[in-house]
């Protein structure tokens, strides 16, 4: 039977290296997509120049920065600052993405390795955007290395700095944790979902009881917040952007489900149906905003529709629900989808015919 703490009494560990990363590796399991054989990379072939660890503070400036409570207009300055700022960190989440996903497994241990051996990303200095920073980091880092973990003929089993790289996901998803623990319902809302998202993929990796449970408690968290017309309320705060943050915030929601899905973690009938709700009134949206204009008063900025990324997250929600044909013809002529900080090619690792690990 599965265990977790609550995420209200989970506590913090007491050093970072007070708990061993490869203990109960196997306890948890990623869906069947994640553990398909990697592609063949050329053994010989030189690994591209690791992206400098981020070792400074996590005390970054929103692009937001200025804007009222809604926290929906752009300030460029600040956009630009924030940019400069994780150039490195972006690069890292791309290039690691990318070795795995061609299969160079040596590369992505050796770059990774190297933001381990430097402590990357493990300021306490930080501020909220720090702390987002963090995050989507950890998630594009772990569900990375979940696929060369579980992968057949794993790379990591013969590799002495695998427990290294595994150890430094484990401090992050410590510092994550506690980064986004004990927010009042009003405050909680994708950022967390993310949060839970990274915390999984680092639960599978490190087997660890305490980020499995703190993310199944924020994926439970997040379904309770649905409303009976499929709209989280902290997102419509957004304004002309709540259409948009609904989008983003389904992305970790809907892998958290597939993950925990996998792990035998049984949803209730409100909860599968709050999922549901959310990803109908969202993909209802694409289509027609006019239940979003009128939810916010507020227009919708629909430019996020112009990046297949951002509708990666339709893989793995067809996978869960059964998707209608016009959904189906809009992934067909999108694939196949990648987005970094859910695996990369969804379309590969989620596909309508997934079946789950340990069935």
């Amino acid at each position: 039977m599965l265990r977790w703490l609550p995420l209200s009494s989970l506590l913090v560990l007491a050093a970072a290296g007070s708990f061993s990363a490869t203990a109960h590796a196997a306890q948890y399991l990623p869906p069947a997509g994640f553990t398909l054989p990697t592609q063949s990379a050329t053994a010989k072939a030189a690994c591209p120049p690791v992206p400098p660890p981020y070792t400074g503070a996590l005390r970054l400036r929103s692009k937001y920065e200025g804007s009222d409570a809604a926290r929906a207009t752009l300030n460029k300055e600040a956009e630009e600052a924030y940019r400069d700022s994780t150039r490195t960190v972006d690069a890292m989440e791309r290039q690691v993405s990318k070795l795995v996903q061609r299969g160079d497994s040596r590369c992505a241990i050796n770059a990774l390795e190297s933001w381990a051996r430097a402590g990357a990303l493990t300021s306490t200095d930080t501020s909220h955007t720090g702390r987002s920073v963090r995050k989507w980091a950890l998630a594009s880092f772990s569900s990375a290395w979940i696929q060369m973990k579980f992968a057949p003929h794993s790379a990591l089993n013969t590799d002495p700095a695998a427990a290294q790289v595994e150890h430094w996901l484990s401090q992050l998803g410590t510092l994550t944790a506690r980064d986004w623990r004990g927010l009042p319902l009003n405050k909680i809302n994708n950022h967390s979902y993310w949060a839970g998202w990274a915390l999984m993929s680092t639960a599978i990796v490190t087997g660890r009881d305490d980020l499995f449970g703190d993310a199944v408690a924020l994926l439970r968290i997040g379904l309770a917040q649905v409303d009976a017309r499929g709209f989280l309320p902290n997102e419509l705060k957004r304004r002309q952007r709540a259409l948009a943050y609904h989008n983003y915030a389904l992305q970790p929601l809907v892998m958290l489900a597939l993950f925990a899905r996998a792990n035998h973690v049984v949803l209730s009938d409100a909860e599968n149906a709050a999922l549901k709700r959310l990803g109908e009134r969202v993909i209802a949206g694409f289509d027609d905003p006019t239940p979003f204009r009128e939810a916010t008063g507020s227009e919708q900025d629909r430019h996020f529709l112009e990046q297949p990324t951002n509708l990666a997250w339709l893989e793995a929600w067809c996978t869960l629900y059964t998707c209608p044909a016009a959904v189906n013809n809009r992934l067909a002529a999108l694939r196949p989808l990648n987005n970094v900080r859910l695996g990369g090619n969804l379309s590969r690792l989620t596909g309508q015919n997934l079946v789950v690990a340990g069935d």
